[in-house]
Formats: C-alpha cells, structure tokens, sequence
C-alpha cells in the first residue's frame, strides 16, 4: 500500500527477502531453519532448566549464563516470525509499523547480548582474582542488577531509532535486502537525506559494541596478570579452563558482526548472496552454538545433562 505525502510516496509495508535473486529456492531453506531454531530453543532450554533445577549451579557464572540463554531466545524470537513468514509461507509482506517493532527488538537483543559477555567477563576476572570472597561479591542481587542495567542500555541506546526511521519519507522501492528488518537496511530505501540515522547508528556501534570490546579486553588482560602470577602451572591451565566457553562466545558473536561489517561497508561488489549469508550467521549463529559450547566446556552442566539422559534410557 502507499499513500501520498507531498512529493513523495510513503510505504505502509515492505517485502523482506528470502534468498536473492531465487526466491523460487526459498523453501528450499525451510528445514534448515527450522532445525536451526528448534536446537536453538531446545540448547538454551536445556540450560536454563538444567541450572533452575540444580542447586549446586546457583552461583555467579550460571546466572550469569542463563541471563545470556535468555538473550539469544529473545533474539531468536524476535527473527522467527519473518523467517517462518518467508520460507515456510511464501509471505514476504511486513507491515511498516510491525517492521519497525521487529528492528526495535533484534537490535535491543543484539545489544544486550555483547553486554551481557561484558558482564561475563567481569566474573571470570572476579572468580579467577578473588575466589574466596566470588559468591560475596557477585551476590545474586548484584547479578540482578548488573542485568537490569544490560538491559536498560540497550532499551535505551535503541530507543531514539524507530523515530528516526518514522521522520524518512519512503519511495521507489519498498523491498528489504533481508529476511528481517534492520535499521540500515530499512533506512537505504529512505528518499531523504539519512545523515542523522547514519551518525547515530555510528555513535551507538561506537559506545556500545566497540566500548564493549573494549571493556573485555581490559579485563582479559588483568586475568592474564593474576594467572601469570599463578606459581603453579596446573593451577594457570585450570584457571586458563574456565574462561574458554566465554572466549568461544566472544568469537561467535563479534568475528561475524565484524565480517558482516566489513562486507557491508566495502563489499559492494560481492554477491547479495554473500550479504544475505553473513548477516544471518550473525543473528543466528551464538544462539545455536553457545548453548552447546557451554554444554561441552562446562564440566558442571556436561554432567548434569548426562545424568538426566541416562537417567531417563533407565526409566525407559
């Protein structure tokens, strides 16, 4: 639908894209997908379950965990309803404002996310420089709080971007470059000058993401002092140990945000194929494999799940 604002015509929806330039091949990725968010809500499932119901898990670095399960399910809630729309129904159509709702929320999500590693950081530092007075320090109300404040950032970094994308007049083509909608993507199709989005968008990436790495980085270094002041060489590995489900983590989710960047800001002659594959393996990338990471890294939970799958082949 369109309607007329002056000169210009305004979108009252768009047409996401499934895979560009074939969407004939869209259902061709529908199981795929499909299985991608079933191990996604299943892994991360697990690990909340597995960490609410075990008393000897309530300490720092689990809640800490869930609080990121409970990320990457919201993210995943918040790309499946286009996903499910595109390549299971054939229905590319989003309304504007549901379009803009669905930015809001991957973005919020997004966001959080790299915040909630920052804050996974911190307890790796804490555990690994202090660890007789860790459960003092990182109480279960300070956890709480440090969540609140993630969230709080992000909802407040976020919030001023709807807005900026209501004020654009929209003409010519209203068909998105994804399968979801994106601040960027949505604001290239805009037929007014984007400067203000573009240098808020920069300002946001720079204070958040970038303040993030940042931030970890940082407290890498000091647990690479306190473990290097370790006198014993069992001990450094084992503390070394601890912190490798977090870096596997970070590797998930900032190398594809980089990728996805670097293809977006001077990858203009490359395939939308390429576009396309990079920016969906940054959105659903970590929440499929953290959830196994930390299954397979963490002796605790790794025990756990064993014990209640043999558990249940004995009833069986």
């Amino acid at each position: 639908m369109l309607t007329m604002n002056g000169s210009h015509i305004n979108h009252h929806s768009f047409l996401l894209t499934g895979i560009p330039g074939m969407p004939e091949k869209n259902s061709w990725m529908a199981f795929p997908l499909g299985l991608l968010y079933t191990l996604t809500f299943l892994g991360n499932g697990t690990i909340l379950s597995i960490i609410k119901i075990d008393s000897s898990l309530h300490e720092p670095m689990y809640y800490f965990l869930s609080i990121l399960a409970l990320t990457d399910v919201g993210l995943c809630v918040s790309t499946l309803p286009t996903m499910l729309s595109i390549f299971w129904f054939n229905a590319p159509e989003i309304s504007f404002d549901e379009c803009i709702t669905q930015m809001f929320f991957i973005h919020v999500f997004g966001i959080m996310e790299s915040g909630v590693l920052v804050s996974m950081a911190f307890d790796r530092f804490v555990a690994i420089r202090d660890p007789l007075r860790y459960a003092s320090i990182l109480t279960s109300g300070v956890i709480g709080k440090i969540g609140v404040a993630v969230l709080a950032r992000a909802i407040c970094v976020v919030f001023p971007v709807p807005f900026l994308i209501k004020r654009l007049p929209f003409c010519h083509s209203n068909i998105l470059s994804h399968s979801y909608c994106l601040h960027q993507d949505i604001m290239r199709l805009a037929c007014a000058s984007t400067r203000v989005n573009s240098l808020y968008g920069l300002i946001v990436v720079i204070c958040t993401l970038g303040l993030d790495v940042l931030l970890i980085l940082f407290s890498y270094v000091l647990i690479l002092k306190t473990v290097l002041g370790i006198a014993s060489w069992t001990e450094r590995l084992k503390a070394f140990n601890t912190c490798l489900s977090h870096i596997c983590a970070l590797l998930l989710l900032y190398i594809p945000f980089i990728g996805a960047t670097m293809i977006h800001r001077f990858g203009k002659h490359l395939s939308p194929i390429v576009h396309t594959l990079m920016a969906n393996v940054y959105l659903l990338l970590p929440p499929v494999l953290n959830p196994i990471i930390y299954s397979i890294k963490t002796k605790q939970i790794r025990k756990r799940i064993v014990q209640v799958l043999f558990r249940r082949k004995g009833r069986a």
